[in-house]
């Protein structure tokens, strides 16, 4: 299967780290569908377009913007998830500060899990992605046997 749709999420402390990590691999990024959380797809929008001015580029984006994560942003992203919508979540979170929506993040990143979905949480494993030939070339992706052991589950 090949890579189709990124997801780029950033809290705020996280969000310059984010810009700066579009900045190493901008010319990739843009030729996927993104979808991003709050003002976070504006940022990304914003510096996608400046870079494509500064290098003579131009590239119709396409992203999708989600609500700001703790007013249900998490939320949406989860269900595009389980729905198969999303193939790779790069997810620049602040580790040092306590978020009032941390019981999404914590479910948000469940659901990666559950339904194999490649994901970073940081600017290293960001890079070891993005940069794996697997990215480009396309990757068996794989649903987790543990979600139809559970739909087909007795009851009883």
């Amino acid at each position: 299967m090949e890579i189709e749709t990124i997801a780029l999420v950033a809290h705020d402390n996280c969000k310059q780290e984010l810009i700066a990590w579009i900045d190493s691999h901008w010319e990739l990024l843009v030729h996927y569908q993104l979808i991003c959380t709050g003002t976070t797809g504006s940022l990304v929008e914003e510096h996608l377009q400046n870079q494509m001015i500064q290098k003579g580029e131009s590239h119709p984006l396409n992203i999708t913007k989600l609500k700001s994560g703790p007013l249900g942003g998490d939320q949406q992203m989860g269900a595009l998830l389980c729905t198969q919508q999303v193939d790779v979540l790069f997810f620049f979170w602040d580790a040092m500060e306590p978020q009032p929506h941390d019981v999404d993040i914590k479910a948000l990143l469940r659901i990666a899990t559950l339904y194999n979905v490649v994901y970073a949480c940081s600017r290293s494993t960001a890079d070891f992605i993005i940069t794996s030939p697997l990215f480009t070339a396309g990757y068996g992706f794989t649903q987790n046997e543990g979600i139809e052991e559970y739909q087909n589950r007795v009851l009883g």
